[in-house]
C-alpha cells in the first residue's frame, strides 16, 4: 500500500472510530489527509469501499495472527490462551480497528452486514479449532459444551476488553491484561 493509500486508511480508521461512519465524510477525510478528492478517489471509489478495505484487512489481520499462534499449540486450552492473548494484542494495538468492528457488527446497513459476516467467519474459525480438539478425543473437553457457544464467548471478550480500556482511560499492558482475562477464562 503506497504511503498516500495508507494515510486515507488510517484516518478513516480513526475518524470512524472516534466520530462514526455516518458522521464522517469525504471532505474531512481528504481534509486531514492533505489531499484532493480526486486523489482519494483514484485510490477509493467511495467511503464505503475504505470501510469495506479497512474492515477486510483487519480482519484478516486478527485471523491470521491468530491461525498463526494457534498452529504451534498442541492442546485446546493452550489454544484458547493463544487466542485470547491475540485478542488482546489486537485490541490494544488497534484499538480504532476495532471499535469500529465491534460498534458497526449490529444492525441492517450494508457496512454492519460486512462486519457481521468477517466477525462470523473468525467465530467459524474459533469453533472449528474448538470442534476439532473435541474431535481428536482431548480428555479435558467432555464437559465443554457447544463448542459455537464457547467460540462466540472467546470472541465476545473482545467487547469487555475493550470496555476495559476504555473506562481505564490509560495506556494497558498486554501481559498484566491477559493474566486478568486468563484468571476469568481459566479459573484454577
Amino acid at each position: 500500500m503506497n504511503r498516500t493509500k495508507r494515510k486515507i486508511f488510517e484516518t478513516s480508521m480513526n475518524l470512524f472510530a472516534t466520530k462514526g461512519y455516518d458522521a464522517t465524510s469525504i471532505e474531512e477525510i481528504t481534509s486531514v489527509v492533505g489531499v484532493a478528492k480526486g486523489t482519494l478517489y483514484y485510490h477509493f471509489s467511495s467511503k464505503e469501499e475504505i470501510f469495506n478495505f479497512l474492515i477486510e484487512e483487519g480482519m484478516k489481520l486478527l485471523q491470521n495472527s491468530m491461525t498463526i499462534k494457534v498452529e504451534k499449540c498442541h492442546t485446546l486450552k493452550d489454544k484458547l490462551r493463544a487466542i485470547l492473548l491475540i485478542q488482546i494484542k489486537v485490541m490494544v494495538k488497534y484499538q480504532d480497528f476495532m471499535t469500529i468492528v465491534l460498534s458497526e457488527v449490529l444492525g441492517k446497513e450494508s457496512r454492519n452486514l460486512t462486519c457481521r459476516k468477517y466477525v462470523f467467519e473468525y467465530i467459524d474459525i474459533l469453533e472449528s479449532i474448538i470442534s476439532e480438539s473435541i474431535n481428536n478425543g482431548e480428555a479435558e473437553l467432555k464437559n465443554l459444551g457447544d463448542p459455537k457457544a464457547l467460540a462466540t464467548g472467546l470472541f465476545g471478550t473482545t467487547y469487555s476488553i475493550l470496555l476495559h480500556k476504555i473506562k481505564s482511560d490509560e495506556e494497558l499492558d498486554i501481559k498484566t491484561l491477559y493474566k486478568e482475562y486468563e484468571k476469568i477464562i481459566f479459573p484454577r
